[in-house]
């Protein structure tokens, strides 16, 4: 047959067309995480593209508001607690010292930012960024673009002091309450001079400088085209901080630093490996993961820690120190996943609250445990939760007993009242006493001390919130056999019927003198946040806040139908006013469908109660389309504020297609499983696998489910069964199988173990 010149043309070309397709290239984990996602707010504090290892003590993320600002403030050396500002930092610079202050204000383009490196084009100056972590050590490379003017360094501290030697600069900052981080840095290509400058010359060549803004300034020759250089970190001493470098990064490649990290992300990523699904589910998926490593932190450096607890150096004994978390956040989700896949990690990070709690003074469980010391914010003592969650669900490794005493002292010495470390006063003796935590009267002016000003009382989530800590108090000290101890408080856990009111159905605050504070509306009332009754959320957000006692809430409610009626009038009450309006009062109660806020932690066991009230299918429903509405692959991607994982744990628990509604009972709800394969690999070594058959995107309904093989026919399973290994298996529809776990024995279990 002859053949066409089109034909041949066609010969010709096709093998340069195959050539030039791209190669076909599994992702790995961390290749679907974007930093970027949530870096605008909605309302409040944005994520951050924050550069680390997981729970590593160097942390580092573009100093700036949010994705859209205009510049950027020099370049980030650590960031030394979640959502802080850098100590240290460092400004790379061309041109007329005479401008130069000790940050350097860039605009800046076409950055990227992965959880183990970080780029940028400082345009202006003309300089390309590169730069790679470690565990406690970072490195930079600067590439100049017109190297006919000198090129300088910037390096300051905010609040500290700086050595040289003429080659390496070493020194420290002060954080506060006795704390300093300490720094080394060195160059690979040897400097002129450092020093500080006076007009376009460096004048002082000091062999130290101190105070606010403490800077040095690093000059190189005209003709520099590359600058190499890394740093290590400590919270011990400058010549620890060089031990650190020496002992992470023996060379100045930052490419091999890098592909280290991305090596350590894929090991840790990895633990939960997913199939099916569309690529920004497993963006948001692997994302969601990598935001629950960021805290917390790990500051053990070659066996010693520095606490600021007792301003004392210790050693770890071989259990590492951890530090920088805000239990109010994390304990409900962020805990429990890791105890799931990181056990050994969860262990030593609770033996260090229990460390903390005895290096204190008082010894009482901290709440808000940062790297300066434990800042108390928030309310409740919800750190007996992670110790109860934890030995509940098989932990051994840590002081029962210890534990117990400093969680009971928290929750019975040191005030209720929010935001406080005072000790217990009039209003806690009240508590005491009544069983719940008394609101002010209409009219009433506050006179009690230990109130914070702004932070008020927040009576009805003191109470709800105590209830429950007490619960967990009951539980621990019934482990111990301390049955005085644990029969008072799992009594007193049952005071949240103190305060709920039987016309309306609504946890009430109640004044001093037993009655209902009046008038009242479960929208708007007791000012910005609600915190003259709440905290951050209105009444309909804490209307479900009965973590450890759902049936009884249930019953509260008037039975099932009651009380699925009265959660889907939750997601349809409107907001009732402007949005300015509303949002001017609740700046946390975001992600708003209807009454219900997606957007802060004490809302996210509300879309799994429908399986307490026999209709799993709801919740099926409720958890897809809040995942769909408000977590999505993009730069408004997460409807509130993340706080280092206390958000995102529920992204991860519920795209998997489980919750841990109550921590401290060892179980799991069961919502809707996002994938068509998931594969746990579990902390004891063991596997856990989830499969969906008749798997598409919109089949979000459980038509029926096996658990290794046998009919299950309940809307939870046991930590048990997670653990021993296995596979759970769902059968999914488009519609809802309204028949499916519904009866009473498939209910969640509640209060008692």
């Amino acid at each position: 047959m002859k053949k066409s010149p089109l034909f041949s043309f066609f010969l010709i070309l096709f093998p340069v067309l195959l050539c030039a397709q791209p190669a076909i290239k599994d992702k790995t984990p961390v290749d679907y995480v974007n930093p970027y996602i949530g870096n605008i707010s909605h309302l409040l504090v944005p994520t951050y593209p924050t550069v680390h290892l997981p729970n590593s003590m160097l942390r580092v993320y573009p100093e700036r508001e949010n994705y859209t600002s205009n510049t950027i403030a020099g370049l980030p050396l650590i960031v030394t607690s979640h959502r802080g500002s850098s100590a240290f930092n460092l400004s790379p610079y061309q041109g007329s010292l005479s401008e130069v202050s000790s940050v350097v204000n860039y605009g800046y383009d076409n950055e990227v930012s992965k959880p183990y490196f970080y780029s940028v084009d400082l345009d202006d100056y003309d300089i390309h960024v590169e730069y790679a972590p470690s565990h406690q050590s970072g490195i930079y490379k600067f590439n100049v673009e017109y190297s006919d003017r000198p090129v300088y360094l910037v390096f300051n501290t905010r609040n500290g002091e700086l050595n040289t030697d003429g080659k390496t600069i070493s020194g420290f900052q002060k954080l506060g309450n006795n704390t300093q981080v300490y720094i080394y840095l060195e160059t690979q290509e040897n400097p002129i001079k450092i020093g500080t400058h006076q007009g376009d010359k460096i004048q002082s060549t000091d062999k130290n400088t101190k105070g606010k803004n403490a800077y040095y300034i690093i000059e190189y020759p005209k003709g520099t085209k590359e600058i190499n250089l890394r740093y290590g970190v400590s919270f011990i001493s400058t010549d620890q901080a060089e031990k650190n470098l020496r002992r992470e990064i023996k060379k100045y490649d930052l490419n091999a630093v890098a592909q280290q990290a991305k090596n350590i992300w894929n090991e840790s990523l990895g633990k939960i490996s997913i199939s099916g699904g569309t690529e920004s589910q497993k963006a948001i998926f692997y994302t969601s993961l990598y935001r629950t490593y960021e805290r917390m932190i790990c500051i053990s450096e070659d066996g010693k820690y520095f606490s600021a607890y007792d301003g004392k150096i210790h050693d770890d004994n071989g259990t590492p120190f951890y530090v920088d978390d805000w239990i109010w956040d994390t304990y409900r989700a962020t805990h429990p996943l890791r105890l799931i896949i990181e056990g050994k990690k969860e262990s030593d990070m609770i033996n260090s609250f229990i460390r903390m709690a005895y290096q204190m003074q008082p010894h009482w469980m901290p709440t808000f445990p940062e790297i300066n010391g434990d800042s108390r914010r928030m309310n409740c003592n919800h750190g007996v939760a992670t110790i109860l969650d934890a030995y509940n669900k098989g932990m051994r490794s840590f002081d029962l007993a210890g534990a117990y005493n400093v969680c009971k002292a928290g929750i019975t010495e040191k005030t209720l009242a929010p935001w406080s470390s005072k000790p217990a006063g009039v209003l806690d003796q009240f508590y005491k006493e009544k069983g719940y935590f008394p609101a002010l009267a209409t009219g009433e002016e506050e006179t009690v001390p230990e109130v914070h000003s702004w932070e008020r009382r927040q009576p009805v989530a003191v109470t709800l919130g105590t209830v429950f800590d007490e619960w967990c108090l009951g539980n621990i000290a019934k482990a111990l056999g301390n049955n005085t101890d644990a029969n008072y408080f799992l009594d007193r856990s049952l005071n949240y019927h103190k305060i709920f009111n039987e016309k309306t159905r609504f946890f009430h605050p109640k004044d001093a003198q037993g009655n209902f504070v009046e008038p009242f509306d479960y929208r708007y009332s007791s000012g910005i946040g609600a915190r003259d009754a709440y905290d951050e959320n209105n009444g309909w957000v804490y209307r479900w806040d009965v973590l450890h006692n759902i049936s009884d809430l249930v019953n509260m409610m008037g039975g099932q139908k009651a009380f699925v009626n009265e959660l889907e009038l939750m997601f349809s009450t409107p907001l009732g006013k402007g949005r300015p309006d509303f949002y001017h009062q609740f700046g946390d109660h975001t992600g708003n469908v209807g009454q219900f806020s997606m957007g802060n932690e004490p809302a996210m066991h509300i879309p799994y109660l429908y399986n307490y009230a026999g209709e799993p299918w709801r919740t099926q429903k409720r958890v897809r389309s809040l995942l769909s509405q408000w977590f999505r692959n993009d730069l408004m991607g997460i409807p509130g504020d993340e706080d280092g994982g206390g958000l995102t744990s529920f992204v991860v628990f519920s795209m998997m297609g489980f919750y841990p509604v109550t921590p401290g009972l060892p179980m799991y709800v069961i919502g809707s499983p996002m994938f068509e394969k998931e594969k746990i690999s579990l902390s004891n070594g063991r596997t856990f696998e989830i499969i969906c058959h008749n798997y598409s995107p919109e089949n979000k309904f459980i038509q029926s489910a096996k658990l290794n093989g046998v009919i299950w026919d309940k809307s939870w399973f046991s930590h048990e069964d997670l653990m021993k290994g296995g596979k759970l298996e769902f059968i999914m529809g488009k519609h809802p199988n309204k028949k499916w776990a519904t009866s009473n024995e498939s209910l969640p279990p509640s209060f008692k173990m």
